[in-house]
């Protein structure tokens, strides 16, 4: 135990030293939110890949997905790799570092406002970013604080607390500066880790072929193409977690801060191949966990004989990996998710300062009151967060699937056609955004799965500015 507090506290200390040093490099409001606009393609790779897998994917869908889908939530992993990472740098990522430079833009707000030449669709997102990314983050520190529970005896409280001042210090200080330069070490240790989490695994089951044949025993299904939900729940995660990355702010800021197009390919090789290993690694253990997990061994992680799922990966991750070792899987998912948590942090602070504030209130403001601004909205935005993590509100895989999904509606459609279609025009934009989301609040609200109903919001998004273009020039 004197073990693991000593490493979290040399943890905790490399965030601080990371911030002051920020801090210091960070001059202007392109500093604190792009990092200059000149970040590498390693910086850049292991900043995109830790922000697009975090706590939520260990703790949250590895525990929820991966106990319900068994071997076929291993398909999820295969769309985030192929389309989620390689697809959106191959395809958007020199398109939006080109768009970012000619339309002299920061953010996707104002690029959006930029396309269509409308205010509405730069005050719009922005709206439904800072509401939308505070469940996020909100589910992101749940995690984070289940974990510091099961692994420490640790209060939830407390450790939601510790999170919440963690991200504060160092974001608050240097912003995407120090994002990318800790997001280096945070990415190694994920790579390692997750190498360890898998080695154990296999060690522990005895092997691959004796886990299947266990898996197997339990219910067949687990170990087939698709898992007992059934079809269309897996394709509703999917598409929802694959195809959202087109439109996130906070994943595709990364191509508004590289240095240029040759940066672009060789990051694009790198980050996917992040991709396939940590979020392989994370849904084979999440399914795996059923015969390593019982009420017996693992009281914690059920409640009246039914699985907790949000408790699920932290409660396997105590009884499967040597004490020795568990440190680093708890480096591992503190540091993806410190990555997603500053990423998120960002995008929402840009969304009040420089489209809201900036855009709408004070025009003329200048750049060292703007950068202000976002240190101010950054501390906010994890408070609020923090608040709202205290209460526990849903399951981590219902609130991500319910951000992603609003996100997703609101973005992917203005986003993705306008980049490469000149005539999508505005009142196919607004169209695209406003009833993608309204679509899929109103099916949550009906009772469909978070999930399903970010699916079918997106797919409206999408849909609709390609039909608008045959009926207007």
């Amino acid at each position: 135990m004197i073990f693991k507090i000593g490493m979290i506290a040399a943890y905790g200390l490399m965030i601080v030293i990371i911030g002051v040093i920020g801090m210091r490099r960070t001059s202007s409001f392109k500093d604190f939110f792009l990092g200059g606009g000149n970040v590498g393609p390693w910086m850049t790779a292991f900043t995109y890949g830790t922000a697009y897998f975090s706590a939520v994917l260990f703790i949250g869908f590895a525990g929820k997905i991966g106990w319900g889908f068994g071997y076929s939530s291993l398909w999820i992993m295969v769309g985030n790799a192929l389309l989620g990472v390689f697809g959106v740098w191959f395809f958007l990522g020199p398109k939006i570092k080109k768009m970012s430079v000619d339309y002299q833009v920061h953010t996707m707000g104002e690029f959006l406002e930029k396309r269509y030449n409308s205010k509405f669709m730069k005050l719009f997102p922005s709206i439904s970013i800072f509401i939308f990314f505070v469940p996020y983050t909100a589910a992101v520190f749940m995690g984070l604080s289940y974990l510091f529970k099961s692994t420490f005896g640790l209060d939830y409280t407390i450790a939601l607390l510790l999170m919440g001042g963690f991200t504060a210090i160092y974001l608050v200080m240097g912003g995407y500066k120090s994002m990318t330069m800790i997001d280096m070490a945070f990415g190694m240790i994920m790579c390692v880790g997750t190498s360890i989490l898998l080695i154990s695994t296999i060690n522990v089951g005895s092997g691959l072929s004796n886990i299947t044949a266990t898996l197997n025993s339990i219910n067949p299904k687990l170990t087939q193409i698709v898992g007992p939900p059934g079809i269309w729940p897996l394709f509703s995660l999917v598409f929802l977690t694959s195809i959202a990355p087109f439109g996130m702010p906070q994943l595709v800021q990364k191509f508004y801060a590289i240095k240029d197009r040759q940066s672009i390919r060789v990051g694009m090789i790198a980050s996917t191949f992040f991709a396939v290993l940590v979020s392989g690694v994370a849904y084979f253990t999440g399914a795996v966990a059923r015969i390593f997990i019982s009420p017996e061994n693992a009281p914690n992680a059920f409640q009246n004989g039914k699985p907790v799922f949000d408790a699920i990966m932290p409660e396997f991750i105590a009884n499967v990996i040597p004490p020795s070792l568990s440190v680093l899987i708890l480096l591992l998912i503190l540091a993806a998710s410190m990555s997603t948590l500053a990423a998120l942090v960002l995008i929402s602070s840009s969304a009040v300062a420089k489209d809201v504030y900036a855009g709408f209130i004070q025009k003329d403001v200048s750049d060292k009151k703007l950068t202000l601004l976002m240190r101010i909205a950054s501390g906010v935005f994890v408070l609020i967060s923090v608040i709202l993590a205290y209460f526990k509100p849903a399951t981590i895989v219902s609130i991500l699937s319910i951000s992603w999904g609003a996100i997703g509606s609101v973005f992917l459609g203005p986003f993705i056609w306008g980049l490469f279609i000149k005539r999508v025009t505005k009142l196919s934009a607004i169209l695209a955004s406003t009833l993608g989301l309204t679509t899929c609040i109103v099916l949550s609200i009906a009772g469909m799965t978070p999930p399903e109903s970010g699916t079918i919001g997106m797919m409206v998004s999408l849909i609709i500015p390609p039909i608008g273009m045959l009926f207007y020039k």
